[in-house]
Formats: C-alpha cells, structure tokens, sequence
C-alpha cells in the first residue's frame, strides 16, 4: 500500500474507533448525577452500550472490548458464562468506576459530611467492589457444562510462514511440505492447520497431495481440517476443508474482514491500491451446522470469527468443541496474536467449550472450558501443539440467553442513574 493511503487508512480507521468511548464520556459528562452508586452505573452503562455498538456498527470491530482484560486469572472471569463478554465489561467498567469513587472520597473526605458514620462512606464503594470481586472469585467454580464421550487427541499445526513469503508461487511446494512433514511426524485423531495453510484455491491443489494429508488422518482413524480458498460457482470461500474417516466436510467463512477480505461499495478504488491476495470473498450461510469430526461436533470459525460472541453460540448447544484457524501474521510481532488469544479464552468462558486454535505464526493453543490456557507453541516457530482434549455438552446461561438481558441492563442503568440529572434540565 503506497504510504500515504497507509497513513490516511490509519487515521481515519482510529477516528471512527475513537468515536464509541468519547460519545460515552460525552453523554457521562452531560448526564452525571450526585451520588456514588449513580455515577457508577451510569459510567458502566455507557461504556458497555458504547462497546456493544462497537461490535456491529460498519461490519462491528469488536477488538479490545473491554470485557477481554478481565480473562483468567481475573475474578470477573466468573461472571462471562452468565452474562457474555459485555456483562465482563459492564462488571469491569462499575469496578473501574467503584475504585474511582473510593479514591474521590477519601481525598475529599469533608463530602461524607460531619456526622460520625458517615466518615468512612469510602467503605461503601469498596465494599460494592469486594462484593464484585469475592462474588466472581466464586463463580469461576461453577461449572456450567458436562463432559460428553471419549477424550481424543489432537495436533495443532504451526507452519511459521512469514506473510510476505505466503502468497509466492515458488514457496507454495514449500508450504504444502511443510504442513505434510507437521502432520506425517504428529499423529492425532484430530489434526488442525490454519487459515489458509494451503496457500491457493482447492481446485490448485494437487489431487495425491489431499489424498495423501486423508491417508495420514486415517493412520488413528481420525479427521484433518485445514483452510484453503475454495471457488465455486463464479464466488470464492475462505473455507476449512476437512478430510478423513468422517468425510469430506467445508466449512465457509461467514463474517469476512471488511477491505481485507470483501471490498465495501464504493472502494474498489482502495483495494486497487492496497493489492491484498485474496480480498474479494464471498460470505457463507450464516446457518452452518457443525462438522461432524473425530466423534465430536465441531463449531469451526476463521480468524476473526471468534471475536463476535453471539455468531459462536449460534452452534450452541449442539457443538461440543471449538476450533478456530488463524493467520494473524498480517499483525507481526505484536500484540495482537495474545489479544486474539484472550479473545479465544473469552469465547470458552461464555460456551463451557474448550477452543482448539491452529494458527500460522501464533497464538497455537488449547484453551480449556475454564478459560484457562492449557498449552500453546511458542509465537513464530514451526511445530505441533499436541494434546488431549475434552467434548462439552449443555449450555451456559450466556448461551441461551445471549446479549439482550446485560444490554437492557445497561439501558436500565443508564436511564435510572441519569434521570435526575435530565429532570433537572427541563
């Protein structure tokens, strides 16, 4: 991309993203109340209805909400299987805004009044904020699911290709040599290469080269799943092709990344400029079933897929485990493969499903139905994540509940908490 489309892409991708969080302080600001507990849930309320419109306004880019600092080892971890993502928010955001209020309050003690109780009004808020806390601690002990049928093992496959190396027809042999040596060293009953390991469409692939990664998944009696572009019928797929004892299987891509996988109206100019392969793909049906792999039924969902909550729990209850494949190494060596990593764990506390990750540069990882993360390959190295994993069945109550009780509860706060402050006004 020529750097100054870079720099203006960039500018303007952070104003629209910087918009959400100034109208919620925006609206604090005019709406805020006297009273501790007011103020509280009128910030929390805000910043989460800010965060979950962030989630699906143009497409939704819900990166960083804020519900995904609070992963394990975090007490507020507890509460994801109930609420989801934004409730972690809401509960993190009214925590932030407790604190707040302890501090304002005991450097400017003279507010509590003169009467001898009402001294140590800074306790309330602390003690809201241990309740918080102590009441989370306690929930990450509450299981919400059941484990259902064998163990089976899996092989998570890291090919460590540099994204600039991906797409060159002369490292393609490389690349295919590559994930069958990974596959051929590392029996599974379940093997798993990222988004598009195989770095072409299907019909490109070598016919004896598949037939051979289907021998290799039959050596356990198991399933290989792997990303591949698949053209059919005038459209192209970002899809995971399964091959083995369960048959062929595909699963397609169903939230694409706007302007890197499908060009929005009007800026077919942009990606004319920009000159990323693969940018011109067609949806999936956003009614998928699962794959039937390994014994298991799998929820599989590509790269980013996994940050939209209630598009994961739509294969709920009838998944048992969760399989995400990734390319993250668009971002380098940053921060945002452990971002996608919390972002795999959330998805894990809210399903009471462990998530499977195969990723081409990292975060390759086992996450476990606590949202714990059992193991993971080091970022940027070739190799196999190999284990035993656990199907799940049942549903949380995020999962037959979803968004709308924590987003009216937040609605709720906001309109109880701020109406004085509008009474006042008129």
């Amino acid at each position: 991309m020529p750097t100054w489309l870079a720099v203006l892409a960039t500018f303007l991708f952070c104003t629209v993203l910087a918009l959400f969080p100034a109208l919620a302080g925006a609206l604090f600001v005019r709406l805020a109340t006297a009273g501790w507990l007011r103020r509280a849930l009128l910030f929390a309320g805000l910043w989460t209805l800010a965060d979950w419109a962030r989630t699906w306004a143009f497409t939704g880019f819900p990166w960083l909400v804020a519900g995904y600092s609070q992963t394990p080892p975090s007490p507020l971890a507890g509460y994801a299987p109930l609420f989801g993502l934004h409730g972690v928010s809401l509960l993190s955001a009214l925590l932030g805004a407790l604190l707040f209020e302890v501090v304002r309050r005991w450097l400017a003690s003279e507010a509590c009044g003169t009467r001898s109780w009402l001294r140590w009004c800074p306790a309330l808020p602390l003690l809201a904020s241990a309740v918080l806390l102590g009441t989370g601690g306690l929930l990450r002990e509450q299981r919400w699911t059941q484990a259902t049928g064998e163990t089976l093992s899996v092989a998570l496959l890291q090919g460590n290709v540099a994204q600039e190396m991906k797409w060159r027809p002369e490292r393609f042999v490389d690349s295919l040599r590559t994930y069958y040596r990974l596959a051929l060293d590392n029996p599974a009953q379940l093997t798993v290469l990222p988004e598009t390991a195989l770095p072409a469409f299907l019909d490109q692939v070598p016919g004896d080269y598949l037939d051979a990664l289907r021998q290799l998944a039959l050596r356990r009696q198991g399933d290989l799943l792997f990303g591949i572009a698949v053209a059919e019928d005038g459209q192209a797929f970002n899809s995971a092709l399964s091959l083995g004892a369960s048959g062929r299987q595909r699963y397609d891509k169903r939230h694409l990344v706007p302007f890197g996988e499908f060009v929005p109206a009007g800026f077919a100019w942009f990606m004319a400029l920009a000159n990323i392969p693969m940018s011109d793909f067609s949806a999936g049906s956003p009614t998928q079933a699962p794959l039937r792999l390994a014994g298991q039924q799998v929820a599989v969902n590509i790269c980013y897929e996994d940050a939209f909550g209630p598009e994961i729990i739509g294969a709920l209850p009838t998944a048992t485990l969760l399989v995400n494949l990734s390319n993250v190494a668009w971002f380098g060596d940053s921060l945002a493969p452990a971002q996608h990593l919390q972002i795999a764990q959330m998805r894990a506390l809210e399903s009471g499903r462990m998530m499977l990750r195969a990723t081409n540069t990292g975060m390759t990882a086992i996450v476990d139905v606590d949202g714990q993360v059992r193991s993971r390959l080091p970022a940027f190295s070739r190799g196999a994540l190999v284990g035993e994993v656990q199907g799940y069945s049942g549903a949380t109550p995020y999962v037959r509940w979803g968004n709308w009780p924590i987003i009216t509860l937040a609605l709720l706060a906001v309109v109880l908490a701020s109406r004085r402050a509008a009474w006042q006004r008129v």
